[in-house]
């Protein structure tokens, strides 16, 4: 489940409740107040509270399981109707990771993988940028890359990129998604920059992030081109 972004009044705006929530849709199964202050390295008592005021909003449920001595002990879990920002549950990190994990990276699907990413591509190219370095870090910024971008002397625009955003679903298949992340690229040069090709991009762990990507094609430094 992806949680929304939580409005002011919301229950999960506060921190502590935002993540007893999202810990237990991580958890997929009910767990003691003890075992969740645990894990977040908080105190029961506290935590309690913040499982209460969860219970009341109806984004989650109590239930009593019991111990070989003294009173059953209190465990919670996702309410099925549970709304976290007042919306219907989505889980689109989820189908993103199982939907990477059923392709298999044969070279003819990589090929279909490489060519739907370059259509994505085209279609997400922002129109009226002054240049391409603008163009191509205003779209890489919008998909949460943190690009970094460089022009060297001969005119190749090299791109750095500080954040993976697909890091849950390139641990389930790296080549399958850096291959449509690779097809996107080529499809924003497409549009950008017709003449530009695609001199290299080198996927690195995602965790770590840094992938490089070299554009080939451009007018050098003091030729017209942007430093």
């Amino acid at each position: 489940m992806d949680l929304p972004e939580a409005l002011a009044d919301d229950p999960l705006h506060q921190p502590t409740r935002a993540r007893l929530f999202a810990l237990l849709v991580e958890l997929r199964r009910p767990a003691a107040t003890d075992e969740l202050a645990g894990k977040l390295h908080l105190h029961p008592n506290g935590v309690r509270v913040h499982l209460e005021r969860l219970l009341e909003a109806g984004l989650i449920v109590r239930s009593q399981a019991p111990r070989p001595r003294g009173r059953p002990r209190d465990e919670w879990s996702l309410a099925p109707e549970a709304a976290p920002g007042g919306a219907p549950p989505r889980a689109y990190g989820d189908l993103a990771r199982w939907l990477a994990r059923a392709i298999p990276p044969r070279p003819a699907r990589l090929r279909d993988v490489e060519r739907a990413g370059r259509e994505i591509g085209r279609e997400l190219a922002p129109s009226g940028a002054a240049s391409l370095d603008t163009a191509l870090r205003n779209a890489l910024t919008g998909l949460g890359f943190q690009p970094l971008l460089e022009r060297g002397p001969s005119g190749r625009l090299s791109c750095r990129l500080r954040n993976c955003p697909y890091r849950d679903s390139v641990r389930e298949n790296q080549e399958v998604v850096c291959t449509l992340h690779r097809g996107i690229t080529r499809g924003l040069l497409d549009v950008l920059e017709p003449r530009a090709s695609l001199a290299g991009f080198v996927p690195h762990d995602p965790d770590l992030a840094g992938c490089e990507i070299d554009i080939d094609g451009l007018v050098a430094a003091g030729e017209g081109a942007p430093a």
